[in-house]
Order: C-alpha cells, then structure tokens, then sequence
C-alpha cells in the first residue's frame, strides 16, 4: 500500500460523510416542513 492510499482513501470517505450529511440534512428539513404544512391545514 503506498502513501498515496493512506491520504487518497479516508479523504474519499470524508467526502462521502459529508455528502451524505448534507443529503439527510436536506431530506430531513423537507421532511419536517412537509409535517408542519400537513399540521396547519
């Protein structure tokens, strides 16, 4: 394994913690606007 796999990989997944943070951020603020318009009617 050289010392390129050791930066190359975490910082893939770092990457992909991050992508995956905002998507369920995102998901989860619509998710509870669509409950709040779903209360007031």
């Amino acid at each position: 394994m050289s010392s390129q796999h050791l930066i190359f990989i975490p910082s893939i997944l770092l990457l992909g913690m991050v992508i995956g943070y905002v998507l369920g951020a995102r998901a989860v603020r619509s998710e509870i606007a669509r409950k709040q318009a779903r209360l007031k009617d």
